[in-house]
């Protein structure tokens, strides 16, 4: 056997192992812990829109106290973060082997992976920390993404990086939309192992979810735009702010109360994913 041949060779079993079942359990593992987090992110969001638990957050900092107020709430919050980073190392898998479609290796979706590579490892290590006591790095999603917004506008040329960082949340959260209501997921779904009953929830919670996603996505990128156009770090706005703001509107609450349910949804649909999506 030539050196080729053995890299090759390598290289095949390299990926094997990185489309193993390890790999596999990290990426169900993942799923499913973002599906508690939207569905506790989307419930507190519910309970704000009828009129309870005002001052509760309706983020991830509000969800992981509200997880820690249950019985075994420690032992919960360390398996959520543990699960959070089984999802980063499966996109880490997904940059250096690629992921599966016929896309997979293409270097668009290689970055696509690197990027929410990044975004789950900061997640999962929020999540850790906070099971550990020390808070998961203070303070709410909004204050966080007040200081962010304030460090970056004293930086040269700083409004021109919080507007083009807050077009580019608006383009992620039209995308995220557009791909849910064309059912885009489908094609990452065994969708020929569901019963038709299955396949019309994952349907429902698939475009519902990913539509309200999607929403709160463009909406806080939104206020990026207009944090860096007026120069005023408080104009923007994390999770919880991006989510009251819609009882702001003329619709008032039922919006938000929409938006709310859409996200629960969207945690269901991940729970789906972690079931049935194609590793």
């Amino acid at each position: 056997m030539d050196a080729g041949a053995v890299v090759r060779h390598g290289r095949v079993g390299a990926e094997r192992a990185a489309r193993g079942s390890a790999t596999q359990g990290a990426a169900r593992a993942g799923l499913a812990a973002r599906g508690v987090i939207y569905l506790l992110v989307g419930a507190l969001a519910l309970q704000i829109a009828f009129g309870e638990n005002k001052n509760q957050q309706a983020d991830r900092q509000g969800a992981l106290a509200e997880l820690s107020d249950k019985p075994f709430g420690s032992v919960l919050l360390w398996a959520l973060g543990i699960g959070l980073v089984g999802m980063a190392l499966w996109r880490l898998s997904e940059v250096v082997f690629g992921s599966v479609g016929p896309e997979g290796r293409s270097a668009r979706k290689r970055l696509l992976a690197l990027a929410r590579c990044a975004f789950y490892g900061f997640v999962a290590y929020s999540v850790l920390a906070f099971a550990a006591g020390s808070g998961g790095g203070g303070g709410s999603s909004d204050e966080q993404s007040r200081d962010v917004t304030a460090r970056l506008l004293e930086m040269p040329a700083g409004q021109w990086i919080v507007g083009a960082a807050g077009a580019a949340v608006v383009v992620a959260g039209v995308w995220i939309g557009a791909r849910a209501l064309l059912r885009k997921y489908r094609d990452k779904m065994r969708m020929g192992e569901m019963s038709p009953a299955v396949r019309r929830l994952v349907d429902v919670t698939g475009v519902a979810g990913g539509a309200a996603r999607g929403l709160v996505f463009a909406a806080a990128g939104a206020f990026a735009v207009r944090a860096a156009v007026d120069y005023q770090p408080d104009q923007a706005k994390g999770l919880d702010d991006t989510l009251r703001s819609f009882a702001d509107t003329p619709v008032g609450p039922g919006l938000l109360a929409c938006v709310a349910a859409g996200l629960v949804l969207f945690g269901v649909f991940s729970f789906a994913m972690a079931r049935w999506r194609k590793v």
